[in-house]
């Protein structure tokens, strides 16, 4: 069975991904965030709960035109369609709540960019205690560089089945089926819980995540991260 060894941890695995206007983590903002959440049922993981949200700017605020060409929403699509950043906290630890691990694919930035919008209009306490797995870091480490998930998709023979769209839920469902041929590949993902690998070129970006142990990780590494 599927991911035998992280539900033994948890309950719910819940893998998330968001769409932001740059990449500033405490100046730009969120404006969709998508996740999925699996659960064991019967024996066998399943998505039991899938979240997709255009999330309101800050007034004020505004989509620049390479994040509109990159992922297709615009300043008006988030004035009318977006969902007040309240109600998007709200959900999410709704989401989250009880034993679950949170996972994305180059998760130090997709959880930055959350605990700042929970600092802002959430609670940030809802992420304490949280196990963090970061897949890219995964990926690091058993794939030769280029390491985007564009490239993971292609690398496991998803392409037709999934796609890297640069639309947060979209980019979700292609981390799920990466993380199952992840899996297939050498069932050791939890080994990598809390353990997130950084260019050593270009060190961290932004503020370390407290919970996380963070280790250089070189395009060829010689072990598996969690051996180092």
């Amino acid at each position: 069975m599927a991911f035998d060894s992280l539900f033994a941890r948890y309950d719910r695995l819940v893998i998330l991904d968001t769409e932001t206007t740059g990449l500033n983590y405490s100046r730009d903002e969120i404006i969709e965030f998508s996740a999925v959440a699996v659960e064991r049922v019967d024996g066998v993981h399943k998505v039991v709960r899938e979240y997709d949200q255009l999330v309101s700017l800050s007034p004020g605020g505004f989509v620049p035109p390479k994040i509109e060409q990159l992922t297709g929403i615009s300043t008006q699509d988030l004035r009318e369609k977006g969902v007040a950043k309240t109600r998007v906290c709200r959900d999410i630890a709704e989401l989250i709540a009880g034993n679950t691990l949170l996972l994305a694919y180059n998760a130090h930035f997709d959880l930055s960019f959350l605990f700042y919008m929970l600092l802002r209009d959430g609670d940030p306490r809802i992420l304490k205690g949280k196990d963090k797995l970061d897949l890219l870091t995964v990926y690091r480490d058993r794939h030769d560089y280029p390491h985007r998930l564009a490239n993971a998709i292609e690398v496991y023979g998803l392409t037709g089945r999934v796609v890297n769209s640069h639309r947060a839920i979209d980019d979700v469902i292609a981390t799920v089926a990466v993380m199952e041929e992840m899996e297939r590949e050498r069932p050791d993902l939890d080994k990598y819980i809390n353990i997130f690998g950084y260019n050593p070129k270009y060190g961290v970006e932004g503020k370390p995540i407290g919970s996380v142990t963070y280790k250089p990780q070189p395009y060829r590494p010689a072990r598996p991260l969690y051996e180092i």
